[in-house]
């Protein structure tokens, strides 16, 4: 096989792209076919980059060598797929999503109809999204982002303004003020009564062996949720009643 096709009929030789291309798990970009980078960064003693999951596959974004998606028997796609599933999101849904990473969850819930505040923190993560082709979604006129701290912006939204919130944080050891009883208390201040919030929670414990859904589940009941469901190692679905 001499040549491949990239996109947009432009035709690369593959040999000289396998002598540039070196990592195969770095996603790389070229706008024109002449010349590649790899999507990755050093900013702030931190080092982003896209990584690949498998062919044809949507990539996962990698901080200091952290996963930001889950890609434990599965994709970030189908993941991100499985979050908006959970919550239930649908038509006309008012949702608010702590953490915009490469905004599959985002992109999957404007697909069903809602309309979606984002927020993230980290601009280099949206910078990388831009360079995404499966992040490219995140221009729908259905998706809001706001560059900022969730723990602070949220102080500065609505009381009851949301059907649903979807809040995937980073792990607690790299944000731990976005798993605390004053940010949750923010987060039921803002969701309508009736509404759904779904916290991913991964399955991280800490030094001394307690359980972080545990925790996660009793502070949201100390600001007033009523927790639905525990999906053990994964997640926490509740509810404003």
């Amino acid at each position: 096989m001499k040549l491949l096709v990239i996109s947009e009929g432009i035709y690369i030789d593959l040999e000289r792209l396998r002598r540039i291309v070196k990592g195969r798990e770095t996603v790389y970009y070229s706008p024109e076919g002449a010349s590649w980078s790899p999507i990755a960064v050093f900013h702030r003693g931190k080092y982003y980059r896209l990584r690949a999951v498998g062919a044809y596959e949507a990539p996962t974004l990698e901080i200091s060598g952290i996963h930001m998606h889950n890609i434990k028997h599965t994709t970030p796609w189908r993941d991100a797929e499985r979050k908006v599933s959970l919550l239930r999101v649908g038509r006309g849904d008012r949702l608010l999503e702590i953490g915009t990473g490469l905004g599959y969850t985002a992109i999957h819930s404007a697909r069903r109809g809602a309309d979606v505040l984002s927020i993230e923190k980290d601009e280099v993560v949206l910078k990388i999204a831009s360079y995404n082709p499966w992040s490219r979604e995140l221009s729908s006129r259905n998706i809001k982002i706001i560059l900022g701290d969730a723990s602070i912006v949220v102080r500065d939204l609505p009381g009851e303004a949301f059907d649903k919130v979807l809040h995937d944080p980073p792990r607690f050891a790299l944000a731990g003020e976005l798993y605390s009883r004053d940010f949750y208390a923010e987060l039921f201040r803002v969701l309508r009564r009736g509404g759904y919030l779904f916290h991913y929670t991964g399955a991280p414990k800490s030094r001394r062996g307690v359980n972080l859904q545990k925790g996660v589940v009793r502070r949201l009941r100390e600001v007033g949720f009523t927790v639905t469901r525990v999906i053990r190692e994964y997640g926490v679905l509740a509810r404003k009643l």
